[in-house]
């Protein structure tokens, strides 16, 4: 029997995949717990629906981030640190503080998008690189100053 699967099952299928099972199987196990329906007609075209409305709206997602990419380009963040001896900055700017310096800015990113393999614990300029969409990412400056 073919089925269309609408949940992902470890090592059986992905959402979305069709797949020829065994009957008792897809019976009994997949469509009873809801991770497949049997491949009807009307079954096909509401997956292809699903699907292309699903690219429309990774499409759209893709030319907001682009906007996004274009915008956060220019934007040079600055950060007020305390220092020590020698310039020594105490702390250092975290993810956290780049987020909220640019929900200030009007730019909603979550801080998990913001790279966070260096912390920020010197004066200067320094570059962060933010993922904006899969395999979109922008770099913004952020200057540390006393």
């Amino acid at each position: 029997m073919e089925v269309i699967f609408i949940k992902d099952l470890k090592n059986q299928g992905k959402k979305g995949q069709i797949k020829e099972v065994k009957d008792g199987y897809a019976e009994n196990f997949l469509i009873k717990n809801g991770y497949a329906v049997k491949k009807t007609k009307e079954n096909v075209a509401k997956l292809n629906h699903e699907l292309a409305k699903k690219e429309q709206e990774n499409e759209k997602n893709k030319l907001e981030a682009l906007k996004l990419k274009e915008e956060l380009s220019k934007v040079v963040l600055e950060f007020k640190v305390k220092t020590g001896e020698g310039d020594k900055v105490f702390g250092s700017v975290t993810p956290k503080q780049i987020k909220e310096e640019l929900e200030k800015k009007g730019y909603k990113i979550e801080k998990n998008k913001i790279d966070k393999t260096m912390p920020i614990a010197s004066l200067g300029f320094h570059n962060v690189e933010i993922n904006l969409y899969n395999d979109i990412s922008t770099t913004i400056k952020v200057h540390v100053i006393k």
